[in-house]
């Protein structure tokens, strides 16, 4: 998820590298990331098509973004991003739910052709309501979080910065079209939204009939005061989306009556099928440099893991911490653990040999994903950051029978 790059308080290092000074009717801006991962080799007596590669491996990502931003009238916005992503993930983003890469296209074959990732017209009206729409990204509204939201400064992996369980309606390369409505209080903001689903899994294809295909969330966010000035963040979550979509145990069953070489899902697939999910995301700053977080939710077991991630429940917790107390105020180290699981139905499903869009190792000794994400990001110069990052990922694709891998990173992300 692409942070937005923020001007320094006066006399402060600067945090990008060109000014931007506040007030202007038309800005322009730009980032730069760049993610080198490696893994070595790990245990692995079989292998599928859908599986991370055994052998020793190394990948490396770019993401170029460029930015417009234009202030119409006093109440409307509009935001304009283009977008390049060029390069790989280790395996080509196959064979683990909590990849290890968000810069990562699911889909390798798409190439580095720039394209239109935000198109947003952004409306404030009076008594604290504000109207979003165009093409976006559905998590650029939900499932927010402040210490792992970022995987351009803080975490990578896509079960930290996002909730694993959180089928989010996207394109494959993480975007959609929609509208969001926000309501602010003081004390609470209610957001709903309507989004267009993919026609297929993991497609970049959009279904444009929202009479039979889109995906609806709703989330409350709760800003209680229990700890005095340490701000408490609570956010709850619910969504449901409708799509062509296909059923786990539809797919074992026609199988287990001799139907196909293994299970298919995409031959049970059903127009107008709901998978909904909860969601519970919980910020707590700790100290003036130091705050931690959680995500829990679920989703439907049955149906087809869709938009997002093979995972069917998650549990994450984490910590960051700013570099003031070393004299680094820029500085950030995180640290955070996440489990994630997949239901009975999904379980047999992969074991049978079934595959999804991103896992499937032709058999399934199945295992809680754990996984351990570490990193450091410092600012080097005005606007780039380097960073160190580390990843423990045991039991990877659910398989005890494979790993465990330890994935290190160096990251570059530059704020123009």
């Amino acid at each position: 998820m692409a942070s937005f790059a923020q001007q320094a308080p006066a006399g402060d290092t600067p945090l990008t590298v060109f000014p931007h000074p506040d007030g202007q009717r038309v800005s322009v801006s730009g980032q730069i990331n760049v993610i080198s991962q490696w893994h070595g080799t790990f245990d692995s007596p079989y292998s599928g098509p859908n599986s991370l590669p055994a052998p020793e491996e190394h990948a490396t990502s770019r993401l170029l973004t460029l930015s417009v931003k234009a202030r119409v009238t006093r109440r409307t916005d509009v935001a304009v991003d283009i977008e390049t992503a060029g390069g790989r993930g280790l395996g080509d983003a196959l064979g683990l739910a909590g990849f290890t890469n968000l810069d990562v296209v699911r889909n390798p074959t798409l190439g580095s052709k720039p394209y239109l990732a935000r198109l947003v017209v952004h409306q404030t009206l009076p008594g604290g309501l504000e109207i979003s729409g165009g093409k976006l990204s559905t998590a650029d509204y939900f499932d927010r979080n402040g210490a792992g939201s970022d995987s351009h400064l803080q975490f990578t992996n896509w079960t930290v910065d996002n909730s694993g369980a959180y089928d989010y309606a996207a394109d494959t390369r993480g975007y959609t079209w929609g509208v969001v409505a926000q309501y602010r209080r003081p004390k609470w903001t209610l957001r709903a939204a309507e989004m267009l689903m993919p026609t297929v899994a993991n497609g970049l294809d959009l279904d444009w009939n929202i009479g039979r295909a889109g995906g609806e969330n709703v989330e409350l966010e709760w800003r209680p005061t229990p700890f005095g000035d340490r701000d408490t963040t609570v956010r709850g979550l619910f969504f449901a989306n409708r799509a062509n979509m296909g059923d786990y145990r539809e797919a074992v069953a026609r199988f287990e009556t001799g139907v196909g070489p293994r299970p298919i899902i995409e031959d049970t697939r059903e127009q107008g099928r709901v998978k909904y999910g909860l969601g519970l995301n919980v910020e707590q700053r700790l100290t003036h440099d130091a705050r931690a977080f959680l995500r829990t939710g679920f989703n439907d077991p049955h149906r087809e893991s869709f938009a997002y991630t093979e995972v069917n429940d998650t549990l994450l917790t984490g910590a960051d911490v700013e570099g003031d107390g070393w004299h680094r105020g820029h500085d950030k180290v995180g640290l955070a653990f996440v489990t994630n699981g997949i239901s009975a139905d999904h379980q047999k499903y992969l074991a049978l040999g079934g595959l999804g869009f991103l896992l499937g190792d032709g058999n399934l000794h199945y295992g809680r994903e754990r996984i351990t994400e570490a990193y450091y990001t410092a600012l080097v110069w005005r606007g780039v950051f380097g960073s160190v990052d580390v990843q423990h990922v045991t039991n990877p694709g659910y398989n005890r029978d494979r790993g465990p891998v330890t994935v290190a990173g160096l990251r570059l992300h530059v704020d123009l």
